[in-house]
C-alpha cells in the first residue's frame, strides 16, 4: 500500500506503525495476563504505587506543557526528552513489576515496554516529521527554537491524562483486591 506521496513503506516501518496503533489492545490484553500471574504483597504495593507516582507526575508535567497536533512542543520535559508521556510510562510499567511480584509478569511488562514503545516511537517520529516539516528534525536534533509555554493543568486534562490516572488507580485497586480478597 502506497502513502500519499506514492511510497511504498518499508515492512519494517509498516508493523512499527501497526505496533503503535495496536499498542492498547495488546496492553489490555497483556494486563489480564499479569493480574492473572501475579502475587501482590502489601510491600510490593506500596513500592509499586511509589513508582508509578513518578511515572504519572511526568506524564502530568508532559501533557501541562503539549499542544497536540498542533506544533513540535518544546517546553517543560520536552525540553529533556522528545517522548516524556512515554518515559512516564515506561516509568510506570515496572510498578506493574514491582506491586505483581513475579518474574512472569516482569517478562510480560519489558517485551511489551520494548516492543510497543519502540515502535510508537518510530511511528511518532515519522508522522512528527511529515506533519510538521523540519521543524520535528531540528527539534530532534536540539537546534530548534524552544518557547516559553507554562505548565497547565487545563492543558494536561485536555490531553486527557486523567485517563492515564484512572489507569494507574484501577491496576493499583485490582493488585491489593487480589491480594486482600
Amino acid at each position: 500500500m502506497a502513502d500519499p506521496a506514492g511510497r511504498t513503506p518499508r515492512w519494517d516501518v509498516r508493523l512499527a506503525q501497526i505496533l503503535a496503533r495496536r499498542r492498547v489492545v495488546l496492553g489490555y490484553i497483556l494486563g489480564l495476563a499479569a493480574f492473572l500471574l501475579a502475587s501482590p504483597t502489601p510491600r510490593s504495593l506500596a513500592i509499586g504505587a511509589a513508582i508509578a507516582s513518578i511515572g504519572e507526575a511526568m506524564r502530568v508535567w508532559a501533557a501541562g506543557h503539549l499542544e497536540k497536533g498542533r506544533e513540535v512542543t518544546t517546553t517543560g520535559p520536552y525540553g529533556l526528552t522528545r517522548h516524556p508521556l512515554y518515559v512516564g510510562s515506561a516509568i510506570m510499567g515496572p510498578r506493574v513489576v514491582v506491586a505483581a511480584h513475579t518474574v512472569a509478569v516482569a517478562i510480560l511488562v519489558f517485551g511489551y515496554l520494548a516492543v510497543t514503545y519502540t515502535a510508537a516511537i518510530r511511528s511518532e517520529e515519522a508522522h512528527l516529521t511529515d506533519k510538521f516539516g523540519g521543524h520535528y528534525p531540528a527539534y530532534r536534533d536540539g537546534t530548534a527554537a524552544r518557547s516559553d509555554r507554562q505548565f497547565s493543568f487545563a492543558r494536561a486534562m485536555r490531553n486527557r491524562e486523567y485517563r492515564a490516572l484512572l489507569g494507574l488507580a484501577a491496576v493499583m485497586a485490582l493488585l491489593a483486591a487480589k491480594y486482600y480478597l
